[in-house]
């Protein structure tokens, strides 16, 4: 059984009925972090943080009651497993059944809670591994309501934030994109190789926004992203441009990957103007076309230009898993 069918039965058959009993209004699921989440737990998945795990959301007032109720009703082990053991770094051993409220649940995650509304800032702030945590797992039962319209509110960006933040991705790959072709021509195949690295990983993220869906952290971003509908045009032109051993042909395939981008882009009803990349004043170069970003800033609020979401700023893992950090980055 996988993360998540465990959680779902964990919930059903051991945790749900000892709520009943209490008569305690709540919501359940399998969110936050780890693998299973996404239902992308395997074999190795289970050597550490993995078992029987669930979120109880709660009103505010009564969540160490009903965690100290858990504590001391939950069976010793359910489907041959363990209900309380150590998270990485731990050494009690406790049960992992979550509790908090909706709102320091989501809070904890985004750093807002999107039923106040939320402004540009905010939407700013929050990286694709943020939303997740949030919407990404199965929910098995809501029943006020709340983290429904939670998960709901959190589908995608507002338009305007939407153009903005696909504009700072074609921004970012003008600026280092004739930078990758300058060094292989100096002979630096590793410095260009480097720096085709992080321009495929923009062109990642880009994928993503085009297709309005959340991009998870580096480890699983290959994965999902296999499973978005420009993935198999898009993802062998980026292979090829990681795998070149020329300068010119790993520009070349960088550019037909961003060529199939900004095809999707236009379906997806946003500005695309053609071409996708140009020449690069006299040099042998190519750079992404500079009209696509102007016609996507056209119609966004007064943001900066080119700096975009947090998780376009910043790769620091220990800034991108703080929401305070994150917005003190933004803001």
């Amino acid at each position: 059984m996988d993360g998540r069918g465990l959680a779902r039965a964990y919930y059903d058959d051991v945790v749900g009925p000892l709520l009943a009993v209490q008569g305690l209004p709540h919501a359940a699921g399998r969110l936050g972090s780890g693998s299973d989440v996404l239902g992308l737990d395997d074999a190795t998945s289970r050597d550490h943080d993995w078992g029987l795990r669930l979120t109880l959301l709660v009103d505010e007032d009564r969540r160490d009651e009903v965690d100290a109720f858990l504590a001391a009703k939950l069976p010793d082990t359910y489907a041959g497993l363990p209900t309380r053991f150590p998270f990485t770094g731990q050494t009690e051993n406790i049960h992992h059944v979550e509790v908090s409220s909706v709102e320091g649940f989501v809070i904890s995650r985004l750093g807002a809670d999107p039923r106040r509304g939320l402004s540009t800032i905010d939407w700013l702030t929050m990286t694709g591994q943020a939303v997740l945590e949030v919407v990404g797992g199965p929910v098995f039962v809501d029943q006020a309501g709340d983290l429904t319209a939670v998960r709901d509110r959190l589908q995608w960006y507002p338009d305007d934030v939407w153009r903005y933040v696909v504009a700072c991705d074609w921004m970012r790959l003008s600026e280092e994109m004739p930078l990758m072709s300058r060094a292989g021509e100096l002979g630096d195949d590793l410095g260009s190789r480097v720096i085709a690295a992080r321009l495929v990983d923009i062109a990642v993220h880009l994928a993503f926004m085009i297709e309005r869906r959340w991009p998870p952290y580096p480890k699983w971003r290959g994965t999902m992203f296999a499973r978005l509908a420009c993935a198999r045009e898009v993802g062998d032109a980026l292979r090829k441009t990681v795998k070149a051993d020329h300068w010119r042909y790993r520009q070349q395939q960088l550019a037909r990957a961003l060529e199939h981008l900004l095809n999707r882009q236009r379906a997806a009803g946003l500005p695309a103007p053609a071409p996708a990349t140009v020449d690069f004043w006299d040099r042998p170069y190519l750079h992404p076309n500079g009209a696509i970003a102007t016609a996507l800033l056209a119609c966004v609020p007064d943001l900066p230009p080119g700096r975009g979401s947090v998780e376009q700023r910043s790769d620091n893992v220990a800034v991108l898993t703080d929401a305070t950090a994150r917005r003190a980055l933004i803001t």
